[in-house]
């Protein structure tokens, strides 16, 4: 059986010692919710509900999966009961605003929450992780009347939200819906929405009073493409209405590789009401609200997954016995060593080790960064803030997920045989990794994104927001003996990237397949420096700690261990990938369609 602990120590040191989190206490709303000692016990007890009540349904969730009976959808066994001490304990509003009954701590603290509750259940985080997006969605841009009917109860978790974007003809492609809005006949300004949406998780379920779906659809002559897309609230009970049923319907639920506990929807709307969030033909701007909140989520997933599958890979490593150790016995008293003493399950566990704790910093990094966006009054460090964070989105949500599936399958190669039945657990874990790496815009326009968008946004801006500090790090840095070994190699490695945006930005130009060709490539050797750029100063960090005699001494020993294995083995990957940019779109394109 699979275990799941949460991960405080390093949560910790990541928040405080390296992140100076309590510094949010300066940002206007969060005075009094930005304290160490209150993001400390918040977390805890966030801990306990992850590791008592979430982790204990999750191989039964996924073992019973969703049930579908004339277009009701029941949950498994104890999500029910879940999902209300859920609610009750106010964790469908960690961060979100307390004029709607929200915390209102920082976004930060709600990345953790998001990270342990993947790790323990990521099918349940499914049900109430939708619904951020939707709240973020009618906040920007809904009407003080929206704001006032809907926010509460979806803060409170009474009532859910969902995305409806993809249909049976279209996903990334939004152009292409064909879902059509017309004036309801009621007269009463609302409108009648017909079509079908597909893969709408938590489309339909019972563990929420109503559901409000948000739901992309097209205007009377609207114009065609993207630019003619309006966003619309569908609930699924009208609340001006008495709660009557609205005219919709879950017309059946996907059997699935994975997540199979989180109700992956087909909806059929049938002249259902809605009525408009936003401007007309503004409504993928709108959407965009909750699908970059999700991205950001998404890898919250990756990042949960990887860092379960690496506990599970720990513990089973220490336990299972199986030949000694190559330069000899190092346990004699028993019949055989376990398996950690291997180089290779070792390499294994460290490359888990050290994405996962670098990952946790840059994600957190970003945490901070989202919430210094939207909450300083200071313009210029608002919005030097939001760059970073609309740079770093597709990079956490496709580096966190890529490696999350990788960090799982290592999980399965330790565990060998017993790795590839249910049993021990962590077959689901890849399964349930799978799909993060496919959603809310695969991996692959992640990457588009990156360097067809981000690099070039604002003049190279937000290209800066990270560039600049990098620089002024190694700079200040240099002369640091204590980092050397560490300097040299980001300093390395960051030449690289800044060789290859070059290189991108002007082969691009002159051919978009150039762009598109590395993209890829581009975004991991991105990601590695960024995780670098953090290991480097986790480090630092974990050096003063040992230097004043502060804190658990093998705690941070093994910090600049985990660092330096960091240094030694993953980050040259990014080498790799400059030569594999280097290499141009010539061997991609060159092969006509007809020879594959």
């Amino acid at each position: 059986m699979p275990t799941y602990t949460a991960p405080l120590d390093d949560i910790r040191f990541v928040l405080h010692d390296l992140l100076n989190v309590e510094s949010l206490s300066k940002l206007p709303a969060y005075e009094d919710t930005a304290s160490a000692e209150l993001i400390d016990q918040i977390l805890e007890e966030g801990a306990k509900l992850c590791e008592d009540q979430l982790f204990p349904i999750n191989m039964s969730g996924d073992e019973e999966g969703c049930h579908y009976d004339n277009d009701v959808v029941t949950t498994p066994k104890g999500f029910k009961e879940a999902y209300k001490l859920f609610t009750e304990g106010g964790w469908t509003g960690v961060s979100a605003d307390p004029e709607y009954g929200g915390m209102g701590l920082p976004h930060t603290v709600n990345f953790v929450m998001q990270e342990m509750i993947c790790s323990s259940n990521l099918s349940f985080g499914m049900y109430p992780g939708l619904s951020q997006g939707a709240i973020d969605a009618i906040l920007i841009h809904g009407s003080q009347a929206q704001k006032d009917l809907y926010l509460p109860k979806m803060v409170a978790g009474t009532w859910t939200g969902t995305m409806n974007l993809t249909e049976p003809h279209c996903g990334t492609d939004l152009g292409l819906i064909r879902t059509k809005a017309e004036p309801h006949p009621d007269g009463d300004g609302s409108w009648a929405i017909t079509g079908q949406k597909i893969y709408i998780s938590a489309g339909e379920h019972d563990l929420s009073e109503n559901i409000i779906h948000l739901v992309l659809a097209r205007l009377p002559g609207a114009p065609e493409g993207v630019k003619g897309i309006s966003l619309f609230i569908v609930p699924k009970f009208l609340p001006e209405e008495d709660d009557k049923k609205n005219s919709l319907r879950c017309s059946s639920i996907e059997h699935k590789m994975g997540i199979k506990a989180s109700a992956t929807c087909v909806m059929d709307f049938e002249g259902a009401k809605g009525i408009l969030l936003g401007a007309e033909h503004k409504g993928l701007k709108a959407m965009f609200t909750m699908m970059n909140a999700a991205r950001l989520g998404v890898g919250m997933q990756g990042l949960g997954i990887a860092e379960v599958s690496y506990q599970n890979a720990v513990a089973y490593a220490k336990d299972r016995l199986q030949m000694r150790a190559l330069g000899g016995a190092k346990f004699p008293e028993k019949p055989a060593d376990p398996i950690i003493v291997h180089p290779d399950i070792r390499r294994m566990l460290l490359a888990s080790r050290s994405v996962v704790e670098g990952a946790r910093a840059l994600s957190y990094w970003v945490g901070m960064a989202l919430d210094v966006s939207e909450r300083s009054e200071d313009k210029s460090q608002a919005e030097a803030a939001e760059d970073l964070v609309a740079l770093m989105t597709p990079i956490i949500k496709a580096y966190q997920t890529d490696m999350g599936f990788e960090i799982a399958n290592h999980a399965i190669q330790v565990h060998g045989g017993a790795g590839y039945i249910a049993e021990y657990g962590v077959e689901q874990y890849a399964r349930d990794a799978r799909i993060a790496m496919i959603y809310e815009g695969t991996n692959g326009i992640q990457a588009l994104d990156l360097v067809g968008r981000k690099l070039a946004l604002n003049m190279g801006r937000s290209l800066r927001r990270f560039f600049h500090p990098v620089s002024e790090y190694i700079e200040a840095n240099q002369g640091n003996e204590a980092l050397t070994e560490f300097v040299f190699p980001l300093a390395k490695a960051f030449a690289k990237l800044q060789q290859s945006t070059a290189t991108i930005a002007q082969k691009g130009l002159k051919d978009p397949n150039e762009a598109g060709a590395a993209s890829v490539d581009y975004l991991r050797q991105f990601a590695l420096v960024a995780l670098a750029y953090m290991w480097i100063q986790m480090i630092e960090k974990a050096q003063e700690k040992l230097e004043a005699g502060e804190g658990d001494k093998e705690f941070y020993e093994q910090k600049i261990r985990t660092g330096r294995f960091f240094f030694q083995r993953m980050l040259p990957e990014a080498d790799a990938r400059f030569k594999m940019i280097m290499a141009g779109a010539q061997t991609l394109m060159d092969s006509p369609a007809e020879a594959f």
